[in-house]
């Protein structure tokens, strides 16, 4: 048992909720953050957007996913 990586992991957790606490301070009573308090360094994620056709494309690939794991399924019965 290395108690070195064990206190850096805790550490490292700490620091995670450090500024998850900060985060969730900074939000008004209301739920929307706040404009006068610093956001923390916290980064929010970008989604990216699917064209209608990367949408299709997405959709022919996940049903053929689907269908082949079906098929194998049924063969193990």
């Amino acid at each position: 048992m290395n108690i070195a990586a064990i206190v850096s992991e805790l550490k490292a957790e700490r620091i995670r909720i450090d500024r998850a606490i900060a985060s969730l301070e900074d939000l008004s009573p209301n739920g929307a953050p706040s404009g006068t308090q610093s956001r923390g360094g916290i980064r929010t994620r970008k989604r990216g957007h699917l064209s209608a056709a990367g949408r299709k494309r997405l959709s022919e690939m996940m049903k053929k996913r689907w269908a082949e794991r079906r098929k194998k399924a049924a063969g193990k019965k």
